[in-house]
């Protein structure tokens, strides 16, 4: 399994963010985007090597990177900036990455922290880069292009599912469950949007397939989700935290993250997102 998340990780450091952070739009984050491979490189080669000081070092590097897009974030949001619905969902992304380099720093020092054990902490690493980052960025993207009561949804409730979780993981099982709860309603909203945007006028066959497939792939992945959540909340029999990272994780990462990117990238240089479908009405004859 150790493995496969090392993986997973590699993406979302490599991939991921600055993939993301070029489709946020915000030329202020350009040069931390082009500095970008000077934290995530030693972040992922930290993944490969022992525990030890040299590990540690290397995820300090990656850490110092989260770093500066949550101070980004938290200036924007001390001078009121970004605080409609799209904005705060976009803050979030930007402040996720630095919880899981958090707990990289820690699981690559072979420390544990706040009493949680080095496994639990490999997994929150890919965890807040792609339920976090990830998810939030994409729930913040269709909200622009959605901004109804759906899109509004999307965009707060991820962000406050990606929250109750995290709160979760101190407060107790029933907390993660919650969280589970809201973070899932919140996906499905955004695979619904995107279902709907990926069935609009005008999509070129690879966009539409790359929207289509993020939108099937929520579906579930996020219920794995919840039925480990419940699992570990009720005693019920639950998939092995193996056959997450095998499966949700896996299916998060290629099937939503990477669809998702590679479909607004695709969207973005194409000009102005629509996103009504047609409606296609039969002949008629007088």
């Amino acid at each position: 399994m150790s493995a496969l998340v090392n993986i997973i990780v590699m993406l979302g450091m490599l991939v991921v963010v600055p993939a993301g952070l070029r489709l946020t739009g915000r030329r202020e984050l350009d040069r931390i985007r082009r500095l970008w491979p000077v934290f995530a490189v030693p972040g992922a080669i930290a993944l490969w090597l022992p525990r030890g000081t040299t590990a540690t070092v290397l995820a300090c590097c990656y850490a110092l990177g989260t770093a500066l897009l949550a101070l980004h974030a938290s200036r924007r949001a001390a001078r009121g900036r970004d605080l409609d619905p799209a904005g705060i969902a976009l803050l979030t992304a930007l402040v996720t990455p630095a919880v899981a380099a958090t707990a990289l720093v820690a699981e690559r020092s072979g420390n544990e922290l706040f009493g949680f054990g080095l496994g639990i902490l490999a997994l929150t690493v890919p965890h807040f880069h792609f339920a976090g980052f990830a998810a939030a960025l994409i729930a913040g993207l269709v909200c622009r292009v959605s901004d109804g009561p759906a899109g509004r949804f999307a965009a707060l409730s991820v962000p406050l599912g990606t929250l109750l979780v995290l709160v979760g993981y101190f407060i107790g099982d029933w907390a993660e469950l919650a969280g589970a709860l809201v973070l899932t309603a919140g996906m499905w909203t955004v695979g619904l949007l995107t279902w709907r945007l990926g069935r609009a006028d005008g999509r070129d066959r690879t966009t539409r397939l790359l929207l289509l497939a993020s939108a099937a792939v929520l579906v579930a992945t996020m219920l794995l989700a919840l039925s480990w959540a419940l699992g570990e909340a009720t005693g019920l029999p639950h998939p092995t935290l193996t056959w997450m990272a095998a499966t949700h994780g896996l299916g998060n990462a290629l099937g939503f993250a990477l669809c998702s990117l590679l479909a607004w990238r695709r969207l973005c240089a194409q000009g102005p997102v629509r996103t009504e479908v047609p409606h296609r009405t039969g002949s008629r004859t007088a």
